[in-house]
């Protein structure tokens, strides 16, 4: 694999030119024994850009900080929500749809931070 720039408008002149190789465990995983891979599920993050069905790289050794995504534990369930620490620590939710409330749980258990989402463009065939 290669990484280069790709423009969303006119060809770059210099596509025949591959900057470097890319590694995509490289990129993605910074500390390999404390990533871990969760699948979304659901639409309570939609427009955070995790879908239902994206990949998630958690990072369990960072340190969680306002406005993060991470995975936290509630009631023995996993859930990935935005993190809001002011005014007080709280779960968002980031959707469209209005049914999805803010939670303010007593006790946050970060499990870990969202560090990347992988997610298809192509429907399977």
């Amino acid at each position: 694999m290669f990484a280069d720039r790709c423009q969303a408008g006119f060809p770059s002149p210099a596509t025949d030119y591959a900057e470097q190789e890319l590694d995509l465990n490289s990129y993605c995983i910074s500390r390999p024994a404390a990533t871990f891979f969760l699948r979304a599920s659901g639409e309570s993050m939609n427009q955070a850009g995790v879908k239902n069905g994206d990949l998630l790289v958690v990072d369990r050794a960072e340190k969680p900080q306002h406005g993060d995504i991470v995975i936290a534990e509630i009631d023995g369930e996993f859930t990935v929500k935005r993190l809001l620490l002011r005014p007080r620590p709280a779960l968002e939710p980031v959707s469209d749809s209005p049914e999805f409330r803010t939670l303010y749980p007593e006790n946050i258990c970060i499990f870990g931070v969202v560090t990347h989402v992988i997610h298809r463009t192509r429907e399977l065939r």
